[in-house]
């Protein structure tokens, strides 16, 4: 039997139970697009992550130091006093592959000006520190390396400070706000970030110098991390190693002693992330794949009672002249437009709905042809998979036991 007439038959049989039909064909749909939106969003979140911890600079390396362990109880890295300054000038002076590099500090406070307060943070570094981690200056200006040496108190804010203590018509500029009880000359506001994927508010910090933060605000003499730019992206792997040559050789470490630092990369996270993000991708497509699953054994319902309910049809084109073969493709066809014709429907409503979940509950989501070829090649796969034992049943029937069914 010629392909066009199969198609012409099958396409006639389910337009005879259209009802019927199409509420086979709702579970092809519903998990096509389940399978399509589950995936939208998979991927969405993973892109999401990924070009957060891109948008910090994909050169970006951080040494922290390493968590001490005195008389069994563990310090953790926040009470380490192994990073000092002289670490980053030693970097500085002796790296080949570094662009630049910054000691970093910060610290939660309460934020005041007037009768207005808010609880923020407060970050600081050299004058490197904006370049490395891609702050931008939006009125003002950045603080000099003058400020630096003298630890001036001066400082530079986040718009959601700036919207939680100042009036609208108010500028910042030049004002003083305290933080901690220590005031701040505001010289400059930063530009607007926004929240990253995990939630955080990039506009809710104070920026000021490294030496006025360590000096006036805690009274220390360590730090909590030191943030580098290598010169390229792909000579990451190769700066990592200069730098924890070079570390090593600042604190005087011998071959026997472990490292008293810990050096990450944004490959490292990224890598971390995009694992996990992985992990939840398999698991959303795994779970909206079962909806698929429950079609196809609607269609394989529904195939067996087609099958029984045109036994005399099939006996008939058997008695005919009609082939085993002829029938098994017949009733193989039907299963498989039905499956098609639903991931057709089930495809554009995966779509309406990543748009609907992006728009009205904002989380990010991506549609790639991958998802959207793989939902479609699976619902053909199933249409086949379960239409493929009815058909076979109906081909094997014998014309005479199938011409005295009722």
């Amino acid at each position: 039997m010629k392909l066009y007439n199969l198609i012409k038959i099958a396409i006639s049989a389910i337009r005879r139970n259209s009802l019927r039909s199409f509420l086979t064909m709702l579970g092809i749909v519903i998990g096509v697009a389940a399978v399509i939106a589950m995936l939208a969003i998979g991927q969405g979140s993973n892109a999401s992550i990924r070009s957060t911890i891109s948008s910090m600079g994909t050169n970006l390396i951080n040494i922290m130091p390493a968590s001490q362990n005195r008389g069994g109880v563990h310090q953790g890295r926040s009470s380490s006093p192994t990073l000092v300054v002289e670490d980053v000038d030693f970097l500085k002076n002796n790296s080949t592959l570094i662009d630049a590099v910054s000691p970093e500090l910060d610290g939660s406070g309460q934020v005041i000006y007037g009768s207005n307060n808010w609880p923020t943070t407060i970050y600081s570094g050299n004058e490197d520190y904006p370049f490395i981690k891609k702050y931008e200056v939006e009125t003002g200006r950045m603080y000099t390396t003058q400020e630096i040496k003298t630890a001036a108190k001066v400082c530079l804010v986040g718009q959601t400070v700036i919207e939680n203590i100042f009036t609208e018509d108010e500028d910042p500029i030049g004002q003083t706000i305290r933080f901690n009880n220590i005031p701040f000359k505001i010289i400059g506001t930063l530009k607007e970030k926004g929240n990253n994927t995990f939630g955080q508010d990039q506009d809710d910090m104070v920026l000021a110098p490294y030496t006025t933060v360590m000096k006036r605000l805690y009274r220390q003499t360590h730090l909590r991390a030191i943030v580098i730019s290598a010169k390229s992206e792909d000579l990451i792997t190769e700066t990592s190693a200069e730098i924890t040559e070079l570390m090593r050789l600042s604190h005087k470490l011998n071959d026997s002693e472990d490292d008293d630092f810990e050096i990450r990369t944004q490959e490292e996270l990224i890598s971390n992330f995009g694992s996990i993000s992985e992990m939840m991708l398999v698991l959303l497509g795994s779970i909206s794949a079962i909806s698929l699953l429950v079609g196809g054994i609607g269609i394989m319902n529904i195939m067996y009672v087609s099958v029984t309910e045109r036994t005399r049809e099939i006996g008939l084109r058997l008695a005919i002249g009609g082939k085993g073969k002829d029938i098994l493709r017949q009733f193989l066809f039907e299963a498989i437009i039905i499956s098609i014709i639903g991931g057709i429907i089930g495809v554009g409503l995966g779509i309406l709905a990543s748009t609907l979940i992006e728009s009205i509950l904002s989380w990010p989501t991506l549609i790639t042809m991958d998802s959207i070829l793989l939902s479609f090649l699976f619902c053909s796969f199933i249409g086949i998979f379960f239409g493929w034992y009815p058909a076979r049943k109906a081909s094997l029937l014998e014309p005479i036991d199938a011409l005295r069914h009722e």
